[in-house]
């Protein structure tokens, strides 16, 4: 059985990303999105992806963090590898509100240049958001008729959220969080509105170890992506088996993978 992982920080310095991969393959996850959120992470995905080109595919973005980070030349270079062999989707990139890393006003700049790049390049979107929806939906929906598409990813919102997302034709990307207790109750009422032509399995790893799984790890990984479909597909009363195939389709059918 085969699991598509669409969303995986697998440059993160935590991680050897050949055993990560290893890992991953033997737990039947053989197809991996790497994300990137700085300038001083591209040209490391493409390396990644020169070395693994069937296990990997890759986005080319900034995070609303590291908005604070970006030179001009840098949008030049984004243009130039999101053009690459293997790169699926702009981001990620979007909004943060939350803690306000890089000033508001400059996060809205960023985020909405890689909403013009994205166009332009005919890619996806692959977006994060806290504590910003307002914002964000706006910026969206001036763009996203012009957009190839995007996905929500990481999504820990509310069902009117979720409803507006998909409304704009967005993938919802679901992680770990729906395991959690204390913190996933908004997101289990929203996942039941999210159609599953539109729903995508991550792990944001090695971010969101799902709080269910046992023994407890330091660090998520894509390993786990079965365990986290086979707890939505509880809360869902969805066989787990449906969603592992609708959500690889899905992931397939947003990057354009064949």
């Amino acid at each position: 059985m085969s699991w598509f992982d669409a969303g995986v920080n697998l440059l993160d310095k935590r991680f050897d990303a050949e055993e990560v991969i290893q890992r991953a393959q033997d737990a039947g996850v053989d197809k991996l999105c790497v994300i990137t959120t700085h300038p001083n992470e591209w040209d490391a995905a493409v390396a990644l992806y020169k070395k693994y080109p069937d296990q990997c595919c890759f986005t080319i973005g900034v995070h609303p963090h590291n908005a604070k980070d970006v030179t001009e030349s840098d949008y030049d270079r984004l243009r130039e590898l999101a053009q690459h062999k293997g790169c699926v989707a702009i981001g990620e990139c979007g909004l943060d509100f939350n803690r306000n890393f890089s000033p508001q006003d400059v996060q809205l700049t960023v985020f909405e240049a890689q909403l013009k790049l994205a166009t332009s390049l005919n890619l996806p979107v692959y977006l994060h958001e806290r504590d910003a929806f307002n914002e964000q939906i706006s910026l969206l929906t001036h763009y996203m008729p012009s957009l190839k598409g995007g996905i929500a990813h990481c999504f820990t919102g509310t069902a009117e959220q979720v409803k507006a997302y998909v409304s704009l034709g967005l993938y919802i990307g679901i992680t770990g969080w729906v395991c959690d207790d204390k913190r996933g109750a908004d997101l289990r009422d929203a996942v039941k509105h999210i159609p599953l032509n539109k729903l995508i399995l991550e792990t944001d790893a090695p971010y969101l170890f799902p709080k269910t799984l046992r023994p407890r790890k330091r660090n998520n990984e894509p390993a786990f992506l079965p365990h986290i479909a086979q707890q939505l597909g509880e809360y869902l009363q969805v066989d787990t088996d449906k969603l592992r195939i609708s959500s690889y389709a899905n992931s397939c059918e947003l990057f354009s993978l064949s």
